[in-house]
């Protein structure tokens, strides 16, 4: 699959922990998740995928106390979920999800970070077709073969199940995130390295040095920006 999601976490986490930016995209989602549902997490199951992935990145507590007693709060802040898809070099593809109280702000300006770094965007529909929705879940001290076996167990087919340096990686249907998840907790894991729902290319590219070099600056630009929650490509970059 060409993809090291743990290498891509803990690099993505490293980046952001010097401004604290991954806390604020995540008291946004939280606030967001809270707000639409039920500020409970096990009766908003939306709420709850965001709080897995909250603890993955090691989200301190009052980051999400507090958006979740501003949702309680009844304040009037309201965000639109918002998706825009592009062109890197060579033609790689990109998919940005953000959420945003400025519709024309953000557009503008995840249009500037695809135009200034080689790229451009695209209309609805002209790259997510190549990508798949997937649940990632990851999970240490265990073989793939144990975790083959105890899903098996549970009756929980998947997509597939790969060891990626010290850790085990599930990649299986959105919907049975929290399915696997269960399976996982009975089985005594308490602990997960990537809870994830992402956007997963179905065939990875590899770009020659100088577009590959474009490309993260790109893909840096666009994940600096206030308004962007994620940023799915195709590009495989080596992490």
């Amino acid at each position: 699959m060409g993809r090291k999601w743990n290498n891509i976490k803990d690099k993505k986490a490293a980046k952001d922990a010097n401004t604290s930016r991954i806390y604020a995209k995540f008291g946004r989602e939280i606030y967001v998740a809270a707000k639409q549902g039920e500020p409970d997490p096990e009766a908003n199951q939306t709420l709850r995928f965001v709080l897995e992935r909250a603890k993955t990145y090691n989200v301190p507590r009052h980051i999400i106390d507090k958006a979740i007693e501003k949702a309680k709060g009844g304040t009037d802040e309201n965000y639109d979920e918002l998706r825009y898809e592009g062109f890197g070099p060579n033609g790689s593809m990109v998919i940005v999800d953000a959420l945003t109280n400025n519709v024309n702000r953000t557009a503008s300006e995840v249009r500037a970070a695809f135009g200034k770094n080689g790229g451009n965007m695209g209309v609805s529909g002209s790259v997510s077709y190549m990508f798949d929705k997937t649940a990632v879940i990851g999970i240490e001290g265990k073989t793939a073969d144990e975790v083959l076996e105890l899903l098996m167990e549970a009756d929980i087919d998947v997509r597939d199940i790969l060891e990626e340096e010290d850790a085990v990686i599930v990649y299986a249907e959105p919907d049975q995130f929290h399915v696997v998840q269960e399976a996982f907790k009975t089985a005594g894991v308490t602990e997960f390295t990537v809870a994830e729902l992402t956007m997963l290319a179905q065939n990875d590219v590899t770009l020659p040095d100088d577009a590959g070099a474009q490309f993260e600056k790109m893909i840096d630009a666009l994940e600096d920006l206030e308004d962007v929650q994620q940023v799915y490509h195709n590009v495989d970059l080596g992490e």
